[in-house]
């Protein structure tokens, strides 16, 4: 076979393995949203309940043995997930919104305009994300939706900072010129000049900060904020019971694995997708209809 023979098959197999290894994140993602979302109607026992000694190993009667309390680990973790990626779900739809809003807007503006607001993003985005959570968390304590919108927050930052950057990347356009030359509004340029065709790296962010999301949020029940003990949560979990880790590391493996393999199959996802909007050849830099 010749080389270029050989190079044409090498190329044939690189989306397949892409496919593959999509198809392998969305099923990840699936069996973590499942376990949150559904965990609560299949659990078998009560989260609450205390069932046997503490840091129980596995058995007949408890699967996944028990937590530092004595609770069915099961339960806990089926009923653990549901509060954090609600929380990291929520939170990123509020950064992504305010990026996306917040961005394009900044880079349609002149430089000189948009310079000062840039200096406050810049502010908030080194601004500590645990003090940012502390800080909602003591003004609301025992608030999910305080957490959500400090997480929102801390995120926004770094999503208005990309996306105004590709907004002003695809502004400089010849198309974008003309349509600013025929007198095209703000929001007509937005809406079929620009958003579509920073589509991919929207989403493509999203998915890097639903990552951190998850990770703040995950933080944020590990710190104590948020909902409080009895309830479960994965974050919390992870706390609980590394004082027993050695006699049943089930209950801090189990949650840390599942928030581990959501997030990178998430992030994963949506490299894929972005990839997949953008063409084999990437973005068009053509205006869309």
């Amino acid at each position: 076979m010749s080389p270029a023979a050989r190079g044409a098959r090498v190329r044939a197999r690189v989306p397949a393995r892409r496919i593959t290894r999509a198809r392998v994140c969305a099923a990840i993602c699936l069996l973590v949203l499942g376990i949150a979302l559904l965990g609560p109607l299949l659990a078998q026992a009560s989260p609450t309940e205390q069932v046997g000694a503490p840091f129980e190993g596995p058995g007949a009667t408890l699967p996944l043995g028990t937590d530092f309390l004595g609770r069915d680990l099961a339960a806990r973790v089926l009923h653990g997930g549901r509060l954090v990626l609600g929380v990291a779900a929520g939170a990123t739809v509020l950064a992504t919104a305010l990026g996306l809003v917040g961005g394009v807007l900044l880079g349609l503006m002149s430089e000189r305009a948009a310079e000062p607001v840039m200096r406050a993003v810049d502010l908030l985005a080194v601004f500590p994300s645990l003090l940012l959570l502390l800080l909602f968390a003591t003004g609301a304590p025992g608030s999910d939706l305080a957490v959500l919108l400090a997480v929102g927050l801390a995120c926004a930052p770094f999503s208005i900072r990309v996306i105004r950057t590709v907004t002003r990347q695809t502004a400089a356009g010849g198309y974008v010129r003309t349509a600013r030359a025929r007198g095209d509004s703000a929001w007509a340029l937005a809406r079929y000049d620009i958003w579509p065709n920073i589509a991919g790296t929207v989403l493509a962010d999203a998915g890097l900060r639903f990552v951190a999301a998850v990770h703040l949020a995950a933080t944020a029940g590990f710190l104590g904020l948020g909902r409080g003990a009895p309830a479960a949560h994965w974050g919390r979990m992870i706390r609980e019971n590394l004082p027993g880790a050695a006699l049943n590391p089930l209950p801090v493996l189990l949650p840390a694995a599942l928030l581990t393999a959501f997030a990178v199959a998430v992030n994963l996802l949506a490299d894929h997708a972005a990839a997949r909007r953008a063409g084999p050849a990437g973005p068009s830099g053509a205006p869309h209809a």
